[in-house]
């Protein structure tokens, strides 16, 4: 990533309604009749045709035939009802719902259905906030804003996570004023990050008050869109990189995830065999995030070299050399891709801060009170 990506995001599409409960039943259905429908019916015949075949395999085919006609209807029909249903947004169900789906398969919701898809946006609320009205959704802003973002198939309310205080309101007290986005994290790393950086510097141009500093805080996933952001501002003139001191990334994959790589594994192992290759391919269906995930960034998207990058890793046990923490990590990241660290004495971020938790696992890390000890010494 460098200096080709655009700094500009032009939304590739302008969904007419926001999307409703008849959308996501309209999608249910597809995916029944592309994927589960077509899976059943191949592996059925896959496995016939390893027994030499069966009697009737025409009134099957026509089976399902019929069902899958079936399924496609449903779905036509609820698209054309969908404006009339329910909104999918308007409850904190929905919303989960809404981005563990964008998270699975948001690049292809992007391009076939985009009502559905999300667009990166500020939300308070549980809505989008126009950034031509941010002093109404910060009557209070300050210089210095510290902005959040998630990770794969959540939403800005996973930071709610556990007792209170959140980060978000330990760091409003001690003078910053928090921001929380959401992301469509089925979209890969580097789209993400073309449309981060597009929408900080707008931020930065209409907050309420001058920005004088910015600090970035990303769970997981979030933290590789934060950097993939910084690779793309350099093209910006004053961009908004500038102004920022800290980026804190929590249990992020810098150096990819096992559990991506073992799904891509696992896809092209099943797809060996025709008996197994339907699995294969409900496996294969995984976004370009997950995709991205499997690597994560490496020397190609290099720190922003004024700010200071804390990097806290966990484990499931309270050791990190512990064998099975070093192995696991926090049941999704490992401790050296936490840090950055592929080989002991190197690291993609020099002189980082780090921190370990031990006894958490990956969610744990969205609201644990050693991270509130720790932004509260960082970002003084």
């Amino acid at each position: 990533m460098g200096s080709t990506c655009s700094p500009t995001y032009p939304p590739a599409y302008a969904p007419t309604y926001p999307p409703t409960y008849w959308d996501a039943l309209s999608l249910v259905s597809e995916v029944a009749d592309e994927l589960v429908l077509r899976s059943v019916r191949d592996t059925h015949d896959a496995w016939a045709d390893r027994v030499g075949g069966y009697p009737g395999r025409a009134i099957t085919s026509a089976v399902y035939a019929g069902a899958g006609l079936g399924l496609r209807a449903a779905s036509y029909g609820l698209d054309k009802v969908g404006a009339r249903g329910p909104l999918l947004e308007d409850g904190p169900r929905g919303r989960f719902v809404s981005s563990a789906v964008n998270g699975l398969i948001g690049d292809r919701l992007a391009a076939d259905r985009p009502r559905m898809a999300i667009t990166m946006a500020v939300r308070s609320g549980g809505r989008d906030v126009d950034l031509g009205a941010l002093s109404e959704t910060f009557p209070d802003a300050t210089g210095r804003v510290v902005v959040f973002l998630h990770g794969l198939c959540e939403t800005e309310a996973y930071w709610d996570r556990g007792p209170a205080p959140t980060y978000g309101e330990a760091l409003a007290g001690e003078g910053w004023t928090p921001v929380f986005l959401r992301a469509n994290t089925g979209l890969g790393l580097r789209p993400n990050g073309v449309a981060l950086s597009a929408l900080m510097q707008r931020l930065v141009e209409a907050w309420p008050v001058p920005v004088t500093r910015v600090a970035l805080v990303g769970h997981s996933m979030g933290g590789l869109v934060l950097r993939a952001a910084g690779a793309v501002a350099a093209d910006v003139e004053s961009p908004w990189t500038d102004l920022v001191s800290d980026v804190v990334t929590l249990g992020t994959p810098h150096l990819g995830a096992p559990i991506a790589r073992g799904i891509g594994h696992g896809s092209r192992g099943l797809a060996r065999l025709p008996e197994t290759a339907a699995f294969g391919r409900i496996l294969d269906w995984r976004s370009a995030g997950v995709h991205d995930l499997v690597a994560g960034l490496a020397e190609d998207v290099p720190p922003l070299p004024h700010a200071r990058y804390r990097l806290v890793a966990a484990t499931i046990t309270t050791k990190p050399r512990h064998p099975v923490g070093h192995v696991i990590g926090d049941w999704l990241v490992r401790v050296e891709s936490a840090y950055g660290s592929p080989r002991p004495g190197e690291s993609l971020f020099p002189g980082a801060t780090r921190l370990h938790l031990g006894r958490t696992d990956h969610f744990g890390l969205l609201n644990h009170p050693r991270v509130h000890e720790a932004l509260r010494e960082w970002l003084a």
